[in-house]
């Protein structure tokens, strides 16, 4: 709306309540701006604005959210009025979930959530929006009215939460900005509340910080617009709120997305009461429309029940068309919240949530007026219901507030902007007490606080109030001064002066969902796990204690702990003691658990299922059917089915489905990982199986000509690393007697070695470690070849990447732990310190990362070898030195004397166990008699020679 039909519609205007004040704001517009249109304009268009909106038959309630005046002036109306309905600022379909209120200690936040999304962009799931409740709101008040009023109806008529993430797919450019403002505390959910008043203007909110010396905008609206409005009456509330919604509003950046955006919630909102007073015939008079003074002061044609509608999905003239729904299918809950979670979704100041806690509480002791309470629940009085106190409040309400008269009857407004402040006289006692209990709190902390501080810490509060203009230190003053007074350089304990000072005003309350308003996962879970004995719905740590072997109906509260520790964030439920893997059960197990810290977590467990089982299966399942899954994943998905779940069912569908994705694998990025677990669960089967399962033995089979066929590639491509590699001959050579035994041929490897030339130093000696492994190379030409490299300076540099190279090869060849400590005690021993020394972090680092399997091999092959005496060393030769001892020690004796067969003769023992065996009785010929026939050694001594060169050998 432009400025100019603006002083047209007022000029020709019927003569208003508000005539006065337009006069007054022409005159003042003229002498301030010199006749400017574009003030006047704004001016008396806010005149217009707060006109329209009290004169509609629909009374409208403005609030702002989370105001203890806002609140206070709606007990006050609902107990004047007595509406018959209340439309409500709310998202619609969360309105089934406002009864389980009762069931909780706010504050809470009433969540639609959305994990299978059809309509949005997948990259946006998991879809969440939370709308949080306090009791020092007017919603609050209002909803505690409808539900335990008789006869009274509650209706939500805001944008669905479907219609939220629509319009964000209209509106993205705004939309993404404020879900990246406002997913804060209550994880990445998309806030909405009930009156979000704040000037969108950044000059005018600079403006009134600054003039009204305040730091932040939450003080500046505590000070300025909820103690004036605390005492005031109803019209008056209700036209200073149209005003200041109708101020922001106009001086809003011209963001079309944004406008478009509130316009449309106001067009949605209009429609749908419209809707229900066509449906169900109420009075108009008879409601009552609670929204954000934002909403308040809306222009668009849709406004008011007297305007044109449509239906659902089909545009009339001149109505609003609401798009159906998408397929989208949502969850719905109440969750914890907190004063600081509200505080830092919204983007208020830290500890104002506190604050208008503590507000509300005074508000209602200062005025007695009688709040509403939802009956039985949690934290809250219980409402009185004798006869005596009811006609007590209602006469007490009715001297406390001021006479009500009809909508637009009178201009309430002129009076107050005319008003001068009210001076707050100096409550010397609060602020005493204030003073003295900071100080307490400060010296629990760890502050070296004194008597001396409380008073610095009065007197500097009174000194910052009157340097802003205000007689009475406000919270944020006293806030201010205990930091300047007691702060020091560093904080002593976990919390500053500024936390203690919000945990006084109030704390940070923390709301809890009871468990008649759990859903039925978390239900069963506090039910399963019962046997325990512990209050798991209070907030905290508790150990959990748990001996199967005297108490075996424990096992399956061990079952749902492991399962919890599965699906909920980590420190929800943390072992201690025990450990559960394949073929692993612990008789004796200690928890940690905070599921009353972690209940929102919980709670959104049971939007996926009704049990853990399934929700475990279904997160399982989708995992190894996900767009990205890897056949690692996959089988740790198998490997968690067999864990928690038992059976053999999903087990074995799933590890049809590691196959299929290794099939489909060109890369060996997850061949150690695949390694690992393929080797604990072939273990598992073997141990606690009759037969291997079908499924493994595919892989097995499959898995075996997979790294075949990409072994060749592996050498030569640069990005796959030696790790690997290394993982990719384990798989084909501890897997190779499964494999054969399957079918598959050892050919297929041999050649794939064959057509391996890679040009990696350290994937050279993997070649190697291979090619010893299947018996083309042998260990003499392996040390030869190790030698050749430490004699060729040109490769010196290289040669610790060749070690690197070897110290991978035990996965595969563990054999070879002898030459791998040889050339490693070689390079120590011949290497230059130049080359050495960078490479030991390179050392360290490998075998960190492969503790388990390789430092074993490495320490016990290097305690064989080396001396376990120090004073052994010096005397010591390492044994590959040994071998390379002259060739004249080892010769043989003259050949007219042959080894072998001058041992038989000499050790007869041999030949006559021997003989028995065969069953001959003959004994030896007597030495010295007759010349007999040459033994069988002599006449071949071959035999002999061969077994006297295998005993050497050894």
């Amino acid at each position: 709306m432009s400025a100019a039909p603006a002083l047209h519609e007022s000029a020709g205007a019927p003569a208003t309540p508000f005539a006065a004040l337009r006069g007054q704001l022409h005159e003042a517009a003229a002498e301030f701006s010199g006749g400017a249109d574009a003030l006047e304009g704004i001016l008396l268009g806010m005149v217009d604005d707060v006109d329209r909106a009290a004169g509609e038959r629909l009374e409208i309630f403005p609030v702002c959210h989370h105001s203890p005046a806002s609140a206070l002036a709606m007990a006050r109306r609902l107990r004047e009025k007595q509406p018959k309905v209340v439309y409500l600022e709310l998202c619609e379909d969360m309105a089934p979930l406002l009864t389980e209120l009762r069931n909780c200690r706010l504050p809470v936040a009433v969540q639609a959530f959305a994990s299978d999304i059809d309509g949005f962009p997948a990259d946006w799931a998991p879809l969440s929006v939370v709308a949080p409740i306090t009791e020092a709101s007017a919603e609050y008040q209002a909803i505690a009215y409808a539900l335990d009023t008789p006869g009274v109806e509650l209706v939500l008529v805001d944008r669905s939460s479907d219609h939220v993430f629509q319009w964000d797919t209209r509106h993205e450019p705004a939309a993404e900005a404020d879900r990246a403002d406002e997913a804060a505390l209550h994880g990445e959910a998309v806030g909405v509340e009930i009156g979000d008043l704040r000037p969108r203007f950044a000059e005018l909110e600079e403006h009134l910080l600054r003039h009204g010396k305040v730091r932040h905008w939450s003080e500046w609206w505590h000070q300025y617009v909820e103690v004036p409005l605390g005492d005031s009456d109803h019209d008056t509330y209700r036209q200073v709120m149209f005003l200041i919604g109708s101020l922001f509003r106009r001086l809003a950046p011209g963001d079309g997305d944004r406008v478009r955006v509130d316009e449309d919630r106001e067009r949605y909102m209009w429609t749908r009461m419209r809707e229900h007073l066509a449906a169900t015939g109420t009075d108009p008079a008879d409601c009552l429309y609670v929204c954000g003074a934002f909403h308040a002061a809306s222009r668009v044609e849709e406004f008011g029940v007297d305007a044109p509608t449509a239906s659902t999905g089909d545009a009339g003239a001149g109505g609003f068309t609401i798009s159906p729904r998408t397929a989208t299918t949502w969850q719905y809950g109440l969750i914890p919240s907190s004063h600081t979670a509200i505080e830092a979704q919204f983007g208020l100041a830290s500890g104002s949530v506190s604050i208008a806690a503590t507000q509300w509480a005074k508000n209602l002791k200062r005025t007695r007026v009688q709040p509403y309470r939802l009956e039985g629940q949690a934290g809250t009085k219980k409402p009185t219901v004798a006869k005596k106190t009811a006609k007590t409040a209602v006469r007490t309400t009715a001297t406390t507030a001021a006479p009500v008269m009809p909508a637009g009857a009178e201009d309430r407004l002129s009076g107050f902007l005319r008003r001068p402040p009210v001076v707050d006289t100096l409550d010397e006692a609060e602020l005493l007490g204030w003073s003295v209990d900071i100080v307490r709190a400060a010296r629990r902390s760890g502050y070296l606080a004194s008597t001396a501080d409380a008073i610095a810490v009065f007197e500097t509060s009174i000194l910052l109030a009157g340097m802003r203009d205000r007689a009475k230190p406000t919270p944020y003053d006293f806030q201010d001064a205990a930091v300047t007074c007691i702060e020091k350089d560093s904080v002593p304990g976990r919390r500053d002066v500024r936390r203690l000072v919000e945990i006084m005003m109030g704390g940070d309350r923390i709301g809890q969902v009871g468990y008649d308003a759990l859903p039925p996962l978390a239900r069963d879970v506090h039910d399963r796990l019962a046997p325990l004995a512990l209050d798991l719905q209070q907030r905290g740590v508790k150990r959990a204690l748990l001996d199967m072997a005297s108490q075996p109906d424990l096992r399956a509260c061990s079952d749902v702990l492991w399962m919890l520790r599965r699906l909920m964030p980590p420190g929800a439920a943390r072992p201690i003691m025990g450990e559960r893997g394949l073929g692993e059960r612990s008789i004796q197990e200690s928890w940690d658990l905070s599921l009353g810290t972690h209940q929102r977590a919980l709670i959104e467990l049971g939007y996926e299922g009704v049990s853990l089982e399934q929700v475990l299966e279904q997160r399982l399942r989708r995992t190894a059917y996900g767009a990205q899954a890897t056949a690692a994943q996959v089988l740790a998905a198998v490997e968690d089915a067999t864990l928690y779940l038992g059976g053999r069912r999903l087990a074995e569908e799933l590890g049809t489905r590691a196959l299929e994705v290794l099939e489909a694998e060109r890369t060996v990025d997850g061949a150690p990982e695949v390694l690992r677990r393929v080797r604990g669960l072939l273990a598992y089967y073997r141990t606690s199986e009759p037969v291997l399962p079908g499924w493994i033995e595919s892989f097995v089979r499959t898995g075996y000509a997979h790294y075949c066929t990409l072994l060749p590639t592996a050498f030569q491509d640069e990005e796959a690393t030696a790790g690997q590699v290394a993982a990719m001959l384990g798989f084909l050579f501890s897997m190779e007697g499964l494999a054969l035994s399957l079918g598959c041929d050892r050919t297929q490897l041999e050649l794939s070695v064959a057509q391996s030339h890679p040009k990696d130093p350290a994937k050279t000696a993997l070649l190697w470690a291979a090619q010893v492994q299947l018996g083309t190379l042998s260990r003499a030409e392996l040390r030869s070849r190790c030698d050749e490299l430490l004699g060729n300076p040109l490769v010196v540099p290289s040669y610790p990447r060749y070690l690197s190279g070897f110290v991978h090869a035990l996965e595969p060849v563990p054999g070879l732990a002898d030459v791998v400590v040889e050339a490693v005690s070689n390079a120590f021993g011949r290497l230059p310190d130049a080359v050495l020394l960078p490479w030991l972090p390179v050392l360290i680092t490998t075998l960190r990362s492969n503790a388990a399997e390789l430092a074993p091999l490495l320490i016990r092959e290097a305690g064989r070898i080396f001396p376990a005496r120090l004073a052994a060393l010096d005397a010591w030769v390492p044994p590959w030195r040994q071998a390379a001892a002259p060739p004249a020690t080892r010769a043989r004796p003259h050949a007219t004397a042959p080894r072998g067969a001058a041992l038989l003769p000499a050790h007869p023992e041999t030949c006559d166990a021997l003989a028995e065996l065969l069953g001959c009785a003959d004994g030896w010929e007597p030495t010295g008699t007759a010349p007999r026939p040459p033994s069988l050694t002599a006449l071949h001594p071959d035999t002999a020679h061969a077994v006297a060169a295998l005993l050497t050998a050894s």
